[in-house]
């Protein structure tokens, strides 16, 4: 009976709950109902659970629709009071537990959704005086779910918990690209070998490097923060199939306006709010920015890791702070832990845009069922990269140094220097030079004076090392 759902029995420690298939015993104690034991019957699948920025979310929406709900006088006060009470009671960090239904569930995330709808009835329920059950009081679905459906609510939860989680995240990001570039400056006077094919290229500075990452993070950042725009739109007001069935014509304006205050970002209505159920590209463009930077991390620690290798056998042209043991039985041994760290975070994070993609594919007609993954993956990127980027930053890029006579030794003796001598001598000529020098063991500035190929003063302004990485023919 619709509004009817009520407590069949009690006992000292269960309350007996029904629904159309029929009565479930429910913990005496707990704050869900039927619904949510049901999914706990049935999706007994990893043990993770909804992301805490995905349950503040939901509780945002909850009580924004409350809010519209009693102003357009299809929700009494007394009842609309009590659950804007309870979910700001939820949103302060009480009742936490309760919300137990597994990411992996029902299609569209029906069975999380009638979790959070039955939490809060029964917190709601108690700050009328009553007693968990008694839906009499306030309905799951006829209260706190009015003018609602998770067909709506759902993805407008994704998109405001993202978005309010890439406010911790934008930062993390900006402080890393902000420290690589420091370190550009920083090492701005170190030559080096350059490496092309990670065989020995021309001189290049340091500095140069550590510019260029910086500035490649900086432009996956802006990437990211472009593509979260889209998460802005809300199809909240959609209902069931995004027509709108069931809500006043107003409720869509009003809900997102108070979500927008509650959140302190410009949330705005989508204009199609069919448009907003159907597709969830907002979902995929932003996982995959993340990916982007991901992809660039990964690149970033690679090259870290290379330069950083040996101290004896490998490159050693910068140090990385040490943050504890590299080895069960080599002593005195230290990794470039911070760094593989970071790397088996980008590419989960390229896992998670691989399931994004695949589930927001999957869309069929008025609604993607896949949300729930989409919801997890999305959050879990964007947490482990805030994490990971926070710690690498300061743990790792803010204390390397370089090693400069290393990296200038390298520079010096590459035979890729005589690149430069094309100009004077021609292509043909210096190839023999660098043939000649590999065979011999020698560098090429010991045969180009062996051969007496320039005038001394020549050679030295020639190979200036550190004129060699700025733009210039010399000839």
């Amino acid at each position: 009976m619709k509004g009817k759902t009520k407590t069949a029995a009690r006992s000292a420690s269960v309350r007996t709950e029904a629904d159309a298939l029929g009565p479930k015993s429910i913990p005496l104690n707990a704050y869900y109902g039927v619904n949510t034991v049901r999914a706990l019957e049935n999706f007994p699948i990893s043990g993770l659970r909804a992301h805490p920025r995905f349950i503040e979310a939901c509780l945002i929406i909850k009580k924004a629709a409350a809010l519209v709900n009693k102003e357009l006088r299809l929700l009494d006060a007394k009842r609309a009071d009590a659950i804007v009470k309870a979910c700001d009671e939820i949103l302060g960090g009480k009742l936490r537990d309760q919300f137990v239904v597994d990411v992996f569930q029902m299609g569209a995330g029906t069975s999380f959704h009638m979790n959070v709808n039955e939490v809060v009835a029964n917190r709601a329920i108690e700050i009328l005086g009553g007693k968990k059950g008694e839906y009499d009081k306030i309905h799951p679905n006829d209260h706190v779910n009015a003018s609602q459906s998770t067909n709506d609510v759902f993805p407008t939860a994704i998109r405001v918990a993202a978005r309010l989680y890439l406010e911790a995240f934008f930062p993390a990001a900006a402080a890393l690209a902000k420290a690589l570039l420091a370190k550009g400056k920083e090492f701005d006077a170190v030559v080096k070998a350059a490496r092309t094919h990670l065989q020995d290229a021309v001189p290049i500075r340091l500095g140069q490097e550590f510019t260029a990452y910086g500035r490649a993070i900086e432009k996956a950042l802006d990437q990211i923060r472009d593509a979260a725009k889209g998460l802005e739109e809300l199809g909240m007001g959609g209902s069931a199939a995004g027509t709108g069935l069931n809500t006043d014509p107003d409720y869509p304006a009003k809900v997102v306006k108070i979500i927008a205050k509650e959140t302190g970002l410009p949330f705005q209505c989508a204009g199609d709010l069919r448009e907003a159920m159907q597709s969830q590209g907002p979902i995929a463009h932003v996982s995959s920015a993340l990916k982007n930077l991901a992809v660039e991390l990964t690149r970033l620690c690679n090259d870290l890791r290379l330069m950083a290798s040996g101290p004896a056998t490998g490159f050693a042209e910068i140090h990385l702070p040490p943050v504890q043991a590299g080895s069960s039985i080599m002593p005195g041994k230290t990794n470039p832990s911070m760094a593989e760290m970071l790397n088996m975070v980008s590419y989960q994070v390229m896992g998670n845009d691989v399931a994004i993609t695949m589930a927001v594919q999957a869309g069929q007609l008025e609604l993607n069922v896949m949300m729930p993954l989409m919801a997890f993956n999305l959050l879990f990127s964007i947490e482990i990269l805030t994490n990971a980027l926070q710690v690498f930053t300061d743990r790792c890029v803010k204390g390397m140094s370089a090693n400069k006579d290393r990296c200038r030794r390298y520079a010096e003796a590459s035979v890729a220097i005589a690149t430069v001598l094309n100009p004077l001598l021609g292509y043909a000529k210096v190839a023999e030079l660098v043939k000649e020098a590999v065979a011999r063991g020698k560098s090429i500035l010991d045969i180009v004076k062996e051969r007496k190929l320039l005038p001394p003063e020549k050679i030295r302004e020639v190979f200036d090392v550190q004129r060699l990485t700025e733009p210039g023919v010399h000839t």
